[in-house]
Parts: structure tokens; sequence; C-alpha cells
């Protein structure tokens, strides 16, 4: 029900929508340049490895000796504007609808993360990572890697088709108030270097 419902949903998101992703992926294209569609590979569903897909937030200005600038540096305000109400999130939707997520999960990360995690943490990878989770209605990036962590775990152990539509309902919720976008000083999340110690437990 959960996959049916994820490929249903998405793609009638995904093409009522998609004329005014055209005129903001047009707006990227004359603001930031090609491509347009910034992809890096995340694991997924078991740690295996997918593309994720995402309109292009960040210039690609670089130092004098060729080494891209900090985030914070190549944000640009139309970026922040994308990140700020999730539009950027907009082409995820075609990874819904290929299978690589789910419309709700723990959100797939980077894969330099996977030898990191100790064993409960490893736990957010037993289900599709998702567009949202619980961890983001949560807090999103204003929360410890640990307190996200604990939040993905939670989920895994406890999701359902309620709770996921709950979340879904809390999230246009958060995205309208611009709740958790970043952490103080960064531009979304500190990189994760690995916990001292197992992270469980639960969240209602």
């Amino acid at each position: 029900m959960k996959r049916l419902f994820d490929f249903l949903f998405s793609l009638v998101l995904f093409v009522s929508l998609f004329l005014i992703f055209f005129i903001l992926g047009l707006m990227v294209w004359i603001k930031l340049g090609s491509p347009i569609i910034f992809k890096q590979q995340r694991p997924g569903l078991y740690g295996k490895p997918f593309y994720l897909y995402k309109l292009r937030t960040m210039t690609d200005e670089k130092d004098k000796n060729g080494k891209l600038l900090p985030d914070f540096k190549r944000l640009t305000p139309f970026g922040k504007f994308l990140r700020k109400y999730s539009l950027d999130e907009y082409p995820q939707l075609v990874n819904v609808i290929k299978g690589d997520i789910s419309l709700v999960g723990p959100r797939p990360l980077l894969m330099e993360y996977l030898p990191l995690y100790t064993k409960e943490q490893a736990m957010r990878h037993n289900v599709r990572p998702g567009i949202t989770g619980w961890a983001q209605v949560n807090g999103r990036n204003a929360i410890t890697w640990e307190e996200k962590f604990k939040l993905d775990t939670w989920y895994v152990k406890n999701h359902s088709f309620l709770l996921d539509t709950k979340i879904l309902f809390l999230t246009v919720y958060k995205v309208l108030k611009s709740d958790g976008i970043s952490q103080p000083g960064n531009v979304t999340m500190e990189h994760f270097t690995g916990s001292k110690s197992s992270v469980g437990g639960g969240h209602g």
C-alpha cells in the first residue's frame, strides 16, 4: 500500500506542478547556469546507492587553487529561497516514482556516513529513505545528529500509514513556517563524524 500510494501521489503531484517547476528550473538556469539539476549518490534501502535529484541552489565558485568555496559562500539568495520553502526538493518526486525513495522515511544522507553509524543508527536504512520524515517534522536541521538518528530509528520501529499521513501534514506546516532549515553557523547541518555511544529509545 505504501509503495502504491507513493507512486500515485508523486505522479499526480509531479504532473500537476510541472509548469511551476519548469519556470523555477528556467530561473535556476538564468541565475546559476547549468546543470539545473544537482544529483548526488546517496544510500537507499539497505544502503544500496542511488542518485538523488534536487534543483541546484549553489554556484560553482572556486578559490585560486581551484577548490570549491564553502557552501555558505556559494549559496545564493535565490538558492536560499528555494531551500527555505523546500522547492529544491521537487525533482525527488522522480526518485519516488522510480522507487529509490518514499515520500516519508529517514532522509538519505551521504555515502561517506555509512561506516560511521552505530548498529542502532544503521537501522535507518531498514526502510526506504524519504523526502520528509519524523526527524524533519521534529527539528529538521536545528537538532543534533544524535537526536536526528534517535527520531529516525523510532520511525523505523513504529512506521505506519497513519504516522506517514501525520508527517506529510506536519511537513506542509513546517515548510510554511520555515522551521529548522539550518543549524546556527551552518548552511544546513555540520558534517557527521560519528557517535561515541549507541543511540536508542524513541519519541512520541
